[in-house]
């Protein structure tokens, strides 16, 4: 079986699997330049076509279809000036709410917004040294503000997730997730540097690359409406909110067929689990890895069990 890209959803039909967590990606604008983005966002990046009254109606079919969680997610998504009023809205309809920031600056009224709506924050961290954060993010002084912000959410009682990517060879990734665990963090996960956006280098996406469990519970929906099977699979759009309901699209053939051609390239079948990077908290049944496992490949995570349990 082959995708064809831009084919178009079938009505809907019963959904396969319940929808139970998706990722609104509300901008595509970033403080920083991360060489590792798969979203190629940018300081040059935009907020895209939905408009707020578009994501209200998002997340309004989001809890009429049973949606737990939901990630706001970018881009850097506390450079959308309406994202208090976003997670206001979630809270109201009864969803889970964490934003992933880089945590670089929260305006006041937004720290205000967590406390009230209980936000949870995930965070991607790359160093415990300044100099070999900020040469990923190529933003100079990332990792002061980032580190700062992550202490003052531990502060305020907070939960957070800190991500360690590893992106180059060498990295103190280790001595990274020891910083987050000692500066209070519950939760540390990793991940290797995966081939899309710019850590792609020009390369093609491939289904291949994924984790192999996209569509499988989770989507995710871009700035101009897209639904993708995950955020790292939006080179496969499954169908747009602006011209279809999210339960058309996710009840659609179009939706069966593309979970069925990723669980063969990945050799899947629905029970299995993957051990998932610490930005994809819907994957389950796992933790985060953390980062001397340094991958969610569920082919890779079973080959290490197997390993332990013959040593």
């Amino acid at each position: 079986m082959t995708i064809t890209l831009d084919a178009p959803a079938t009505p809907a039909r019963p959904a396969e699997n319940p929808l139970g967590f998706v990722w609104l990606e509300i901008t595509g604008k970033c403080q920083e330049f991360c060489v590792t983005c798969y979203a190629d966002s940018s300081p040059q990046g935009t907020h895209g076509t939905m408009s707020v009254k578009d994501w209200h109606k998002v997340i309004r079919q989001l809890a009429l279809m049973g949606v737990r969680d939901v990630q706001f997610i970018g881009g850097e998504p506390t450079l959308y000036p309406r994202l208090e009023e976003l997670i206001a809205h979630a809270y109201a309809r009864g969803l889970g709410i964490e934003v992933f920031s880089n945590l670089v600056h929260i305006r006041a009224t937004l720290w205000k917004a967590f406390e009230r709506y209980g936000v949870k924050l995930a965070t991607s961290y790359y160093s415990d040294v300044s100099a070999e954060h900020d040469a990923v993010t190529q933003l100079k002084g990332s990792h002061k503000k980032t580190r700062a912000n992550i202490q003052k959410a531990i502060d305020l009682g907070m939960p957070i997730r800190g991500g360690v990517i590893t992106v180059n060879q060498g990295q103190r990734v280790i001595q990274a997730a020891k910083d987050l665990a000692e500066l209070g963090v519950d939760h540390v996960g990793g991940d290797k540097t995966r081939a899309f956006g710019r850590a792609s280098q020009g390369a093609a996406p491939k289904i291949a690359d994924l984790c192999g469990h996209c569509a499988l519970g989770q989507c995710a929906i871009g700035p101009s409406g897209d639904v993708w099977p995950c955020v790292l699979g939006r080179f496969i759009s499954l169908g747009n909110v602006r011209e279809q309901s999210l339960a058309t699209i996710w009840n659609s053939q179009r939706k069966t067929d593309v979970r069925a051609e990723i669980a063969a390239e990945h050799g899947l079948t629905p029970v299995q689990s993957c051990t998932p990077p610490q930005f994809l908290p819907s994957c389950g049944p796992c933790g985060p890895c953390v980062p001397s496992v340094g991958h969610c490949d569920p082919q890779e995570a079973a080959l290490g069990a197997a390993t332990i349990a013959t040593t």
